[in-house]
Formats: C-alpha cells, sequence, structure tokens
C-alpha cells in the first residue's frame, strides 16, 4: 500500500493534483437529518442493518419530536430533536456542528429535511453534505416539485443527490433516476412514485461518497462505478 501511495506521489507532483489512498470498506460516520418525511431515513437505515450500505449512524437529528417518525427501524440509534425557526437558526446550527464535533461524524446525509442551510453552514459542510432532491435537476427546484411538474404536464419525474453548497439546489449532482409517468397522474401519485425513486437514487448515492468512488471537478462530479 505505501509503495503504491510512493509511486502516485511522484506522479502527482508531475502534474500538481493530490491524492489519498482510502480503506474502502471502512463504516464511515454518518449523521442524518430529517424533517416529517421518513421514507429515505428508513431506506437507509434498513441497508446498513443488513450490511447493504458501509456506515456507521452516530446521529439522527430532526426538526420535529421523535414521534413525527413514524417506523420503527430507528430503535436505540441517538435521536436529537433540534427544532429550529428563523429566529433560532443561527443557535440550531452551531448546535449541529458541536454534535458533529461529538460524535466524528465524517458525512451528514439530508434526507428530505425540510430546511435551508445558513451559507456558513453550507460552507462549513462543503463536500461532505448530501441532499436528496425530489426533482430531476436542473427542473424544478424548490419545495413542491412533484406538483410543478404536473403542471407542466412532463412525462418523466426524477430525483437527484447532490453535494449542498451556498446556492440552494445547484449543488455538484451525484446520481439521477427518473420513471415515466402520464397524464392520468395526479400529482398525489406523482409523489408516490417519486418516494420509491428518491430513495433508491439517494442510498446509491450514499453508497457511491462512503466508498470514496466521487471526486468533485468544480460544479461537477467524476463517479467511478463498481
Amino acid at each position: 500500500m505505501e509503495a503504491i501511495y510512493r509511486g502516485f506521489s511522484k506522479l502527482a507532483k508531475t502534474f500538481d493534483m493530490k491524492g489519498k489512498i482510502a480503506q474502502r470498506d471502512r463504516p464511515r460516520k454518518v449523521l442524518i437529518m430529517v424533517s416529517k418525511f421518513d421514507h429515505c431515513l428508513a431506506d437507509l437505515i434498513y441497508r446498513w442493518r443488513i450490511g447493504e450500505m458501509p456506515m456507521e449512524p452516530v446521529a439522527i437529528v430532526c426538526n420535529h419530536p421523535r414521534e413525527a417518525i413514524t417506523h420503527t427501524l430507528l430503535a436505540d440509534l441517538p435521536f436529537h430533536h433540534l427544532p429550529v425557526t428563523r429566529e433560532t437558526k443561527p443557535e440550531q446550527e452551531a448546535k449541529l456542528r458541536e454534535l458533529m464535533e461529538e460524535t466524528g461524524a465524517e458525512i451528514v446525509v439530508l434526507v428530505r429535511y425540510m430546511q435551508v442551510l445558513s451559507d456558513e453552514q453550507a460552507e462549513f459542510l462543503a463536500g461532505r453534505c448530501i441532499n436528496i432532491h425530489h426533482s430531476f435537476l436542473p427542473g424544478f427546484k424548490g419545495a413542491k416539485p412533484y406538483h410543478e411538474a404536473y403542471e407542466r404536464g412532463v412525462k418523466m419525474i426524477g430525483a437527484s443527490p447532490h453535494y449542498v453548497t451556498t446556492d440552494l439546489d445547484e449543488g455538484p449532482i451525484i446520481d439521477q433516476a427518473v420513471e415515466p409517468i402520464s397524464h392520468a397522474d395526479s400529482p398525489d401519485e406523482l409523489v408516490r412514485k417519486g418516494r420509491e425513486i428518491e430513495s433508491r437514487v439517494l442510498a446509491e448515492a450514499v453508497r457511491l461518497h462512503l466508498e470514496e468512488r466521487v471526486l468533485l471537478n468544480g460544479q461537477r462530479t467524476v463517479v467511478f462505478r463498481s
């Protein structure tokens, strides 16, 4: 391993590159943030419990009380209720940073966390915070993309996990998935179909990140798939 790294270091120096060697199957410490829509949370925890996701959930943070999470997969995982308002956002975000330090969290995953992070928080988490947006970006940004998709009569809906930046829903996209729809689908039907897409594509994006398969290149990502 050391010999490989020394050899790469010589090549990297020639092209002014930076690199590291990471253990692919080492469980990374993950902090998960959620609001009331807990389908992506349930999916990630299930995949972790069956040994499919190389992560160690160190904290679940929610801006609603524990009772708002309807499924039972959380069991004994540490749960933190951090409510937030416009006035208390700086204090709440400071508590989150403290929690990350206490737990040693290496990555934050926003699983339909329906709060906009401040620019300060987004910069603090740069390159280590993944959000799932319930739309095929760059189209239909904001809080109700399925309803906008319905109004526009689109024939495909999708979901886009991306890295969080100071520009809302503009961060580098890690993965995307779509599903065909028709004029017969109501907004509620789009939301139902969207939940499955969101869970599936977010899990894949998190896996890719945990296995060090994603390289940031400006506003783009380079993804090495297995």
